[in-house]
This record gives C-alpha cells, sequence and structure tokens, in this order.
C-alpha cells in the first residue's frame, strides 16, 4: 500500500504530555500521526500515480497500528486531532466522519486542524529559513485552482496557537494568476510549500516565492504538525467540528449551471 512509519524522540517531559492522535485525509495521502510518552510517531499511505486514494481502507488500520507500537489503547488518549482542510471533499469528509466516530466511541475530545496551517509548520524544517518573511502552504485544488494561505515566519516559529488570526493570507480558493498577484504583494522573501507549490511552480517563482524541488518532503502534509497545532487549541464537541471545503462541490457546480441554463 506504499505504507511507512517512522518514530523520534520529543524530550523529556513525557509524563507531562497530552497524548494526541491525528488524522489528515485532506489530499490523496492518508496521513497518522501519535505524539505519546516522549515520542512522535507516524505512518502514510501514499497511492502512486494514477492510483485513487485509499483514505476508508488505510485511515483507522494506520491509527490502530500506530496505538500498538505505542502500546496504548485509543482509551488511553488526552484529545484527536483531524485535518479539515480544505482538500478533496470526499477525502475530507472520511477522515472527519472517523475522527468524529472515534472521539464519541471513546469519550475523546476532538479538534480541528487547518491543513495549509499545517503544511506551512513544515518550513520549520527548511535550513534557510532565517532567510524566509514569510511562508505560503498551496493545496492542488483541482479545476486550475489552489487552496493557499500564507504567515509570517515569526508566527509560526512563536506563535502555532494564533495561526488562525495570524494570517497573511487567509485561506482560499485562487485561480494561480490571483495567487501569484497576492505573492508579489508580499515581497521577494518567502517560501511556498505543498502539491500545490509544485504544480505552479513557475508562476509562483516568477511572483517572487521560492519553491523547493518538488521530492522535498517539505511539501507533504504530515500529520506529526497536526499534533503541534492540537496541542495549542483547546479541544471542541466532535459534532463541532467540520470540513472547511472553501468552495463548493463540483456537483453542486455543475447543478447550478445546469438549473441557470
Amino acid at each position: 500500500m506504499g505504507i511507512a512509519a517512522s518514530s523520534r524522540s520529543t524530550g523529556a517531559e513525557a509524563a507531562a504530555e497530552v497524548r494526541i492522535l491525528a488524522l489528515d485525509t485532506a489530499t490523496r495521502a492518508t496521513a497518522v500521526a501519535l505524539r505519546a510518552d516522549g515520542r512522535v510517531l507516524q505512518a502514510r499511505d501514499d497511492p502512486e500515480p494514477g492510483q485513487r486514494p485509499r483514505h476508508a481502507a488505510a485511515l483507522l488500520p494506520l491509527a490502530a497500528a500506530l496505538l500498538e507500537r505505542a502500546g496504548i489503547g485509543f482509551s488511553d488518549l488526552d484529545r484527536i486531532a483531524v485535518g479539515v482542510g480544505p482538500g478533496t471533499f470526499t477525502g475530507l469528509r472520511i477522515g472527519v466522519a472517523s475522527a468524529r466516530a472515534l472521539a464519541r466511541a471513546a469519550s475523546i475530545p476532538l479538534v480541528g486542524v487547518s491543513t495549509l496551517q499545517s503544511l506551512a509548520l513544515n518550513a520549520l524544517a527548511f535550513r534557510e529559513l532565517a532567510s524566509v518573511d514569510s511562508v505560503v502552504a498551496v493545496l492542488d485544488a483541482r479545476r486550475g485552482e489552489a487552496f493557499a494561505a500564507a504567515w509570517r515566519r515569526t508566527d509560526l516559529q512563536t506563535d502555532v496557537g494564533g495561526l488562525a488570526a495570524s494570517a497573511l493570507i487567509a485561506p482560499a480558493a485562487f485561480a494561480p494568476e490571483a495567487l501569484g498577484v497576492r505573492l508579489r504583494a508580499l515581497g521577494p522573501s518567502s517560501l511556498a510549500l505543498g502539491e500545490g507549490a509544485v504544480e505552479f511552480k513557475a508562476l509562483l517563482e516568477r511572483s517572487g516565492a521560492f519553491v523547493p524541488d518538488g521530492g522535498s518532503s517539505l511539501h507533504l502534509v504530515t500529520a506529526v504538525n497536526h499534533c503541534l497545532i492540537a496541542s495549542h487549541l483547546a479541544p471542541a464537541d466532535p459534532d463541532a467540528v467540520d470540513p472547511q471545503y472553501l468552495r463548493l462541490p463540483d456537483a453542486e457546480i455543475a447543478r447550478r449551471a445546469a438549473g441557470s441554463k
């Protein structure tokens, strides 16, 4: 299935650490992470080009495998985090519905995490981060558009819990040319990350952004960052966590177009 897993230490304060299981299905990939007892474990399923996403088949087995590796169960978690998008409609529905069901079944609080915020935090691993003023997270929205948002580098480094209010470019769906205009207004020291940045690399670079090579892991949505964000946010009732689609589904657009004829 193209599933891989890795782990790393998170420091010595394991005893007081909140145990968080994080899920993301906003892109074609299925990403899961577990932060517990001083470690972060992660696993993902990345379909090969041309293959359909395997969110429904891969999400819960990946989560169960991480819990087994950590030696804990769902009832031992303090909260669940789920990426609420933007992203694919089917993927977001699967991820959010699964997270709600798990949270209700185990009576665990749920936290909705912006997939764009999480992607932007990949910049913290960029070797030349000090030369960057702003970070732009870009996802391929299909239909020739991109989902994007931008933050100051310093906010990503110091105010993870306040990113919803500090965006330089608020999350939205953009035509590539319109996104280019917004990037030029940010100035020349911006870093663009994500599959959308790779898709529209030439245009974004003409607009002054730096886009790492397409094979860079900086472009991958990882649920590890969801754990970091969720540790700074207040959990909510599962029914209050909804997908952030940012635009109408293709079927609804087609229906409205047909109705206007």
